[in-house]
């Protein structure tokens, strides 16, 4: 076993030029904690924030960045019920943030947020699901507990996690009306599941009234705290609108008046761990996308630690929709 590894470490706050790849020493397993080889990694918008120095309290530098991986167990800790060579997903508890991530040859992470996969997709496209997949999934049972039969609103679904959350809930079998910016990419959201695409504007209160007059049974948001107002109103007494994210950087209401929320409306929100997506959900997903009946938008894959620099550029320009995934090998 070598004594370093190759890896993009940051000690402050760079330009996307700045993700230069170094030696660094291979990170130590220690009891309940897993190493994983790297096989493969998303890139995300929140690890932009982080290299731009604009993350929370909960980021600090030095860093190697990355909040998710797919890889193989390669040492285990004591208590640790894993084997080397297993095919591995992790994500969220500090990874990329409060402890070093994805963005390197090995990781090592609490066994707690490793989920144990089999599969024989390409690394290319395993690599774009773990964080994705699991809020999308999260958001969906535990944040609004969807049944089939029921329509949903995906406000904000051009986004990585809009565009997972469309074709999960197409695959329940949910009604799937999904919201864009672009009228050029509706006919994205039609592709992975969603069964009305309709323009975000100012319209789109009566675009929704329009296809479910008597009010939608769910929604997720996530585009912004300001716009929950808007899903609200179109929600029927006892449904439910969930709060995930803010891609338009509004996390909070100003002055919010909690009688706004009409009655009978649920209001909660996600933020999830990673034992919200089991092992077993995480298979039947692999499953799905096996057989070609839930899809993935990636992006574009990139091969090597050196192609995350083109990665952050084309996530900050979002030249594409979907999901850009690095693949460290191709084996």
């Amino acid at each position: 076993m070598p004594e370093t590894m190759r890896a993009i470490r940051l000690a402050g706050p760079v330009a996307p030029n700045g993700l230069i790849v170094s030696d660094v020493p291979i990170p130590e397993v220690r009891p309940g904690w897993v190493r994983i080889r790297v096989m493969a990694f998303g890139v995300n918008e929140s690890e932009v924030t982080s290299r731009q120095g604009e993350s929370g309290p909960d980021f600090s530098f030095p860093r190697v960045l990355g909040i998710e991986a797919v890889g193989v167990v390669d040492a285990v800790g004591d208590g640790v019920d894993l084997a080397p060579g297993q095919k591995v997903a992790t994500m969220m508890g500090g990874f990329g943030r409060s402890i070093d991530g994805s963005y390197a040859e090995y990781a090592v992470v609490d066994a707690a947020n490793v989920i144990p996969f089999a599969t024989d997709l390409p690394w290319g496209v395993v690599g774009a699901l773990p964080e994705m997949l699991q809020t999308a999934h999260g958001s969906i049972t535990t944040g609004l507990g969807l049944e089939s039969g029921q329509t949903v609103l995906i406000h904000g679904g051009t986004s990585t996690v809009g565009l997972t959350a469309i074709a999960i809930a197409h695959h329940l079998g949910a009604t799937v009306i999904a919201t864009t910016r672009n009228p050029a990419r509706a006919g994205l959201l039609i592709s992975v599941g969603a069964d009305h695409a309709v323009l975000d504007d100012d319209t789109l209160p009566d675009a929704i009234n329009a296809i479910a007059p008597n009010g939608i049974d769910a929604a997720l948001e996530f585009v912004g705290a300001t716009s929950l107002p808007a899903a609200l109103s179109v929600t029927r007494a006892g449904g439910t609108v969930c709060f995930v994210g803010a891609l338009s950087g509004a996390w909070s209401i100003p002055d919010f008046d909690p009688f706004t929320i009409p009655t009978g409306v649920r209001l909660t929100s996600y933020a999830g761990e990673a034992s919200d997506l089991s092992a077993d959900a995480l298979d039947q997903y692999l499953r799905a996308i096996e057989a070609g009946s839930l899809n993935v938008v990636i992006a574009g894959v990139l091969e090597g630690l050196e192609k995350v620099v083109d990665a952050h550029r084309d996530l900050e320009a979002r030249h594409e929709p979907g999901k850009y995934v690095v693949v460290l090998t191709t084996a």
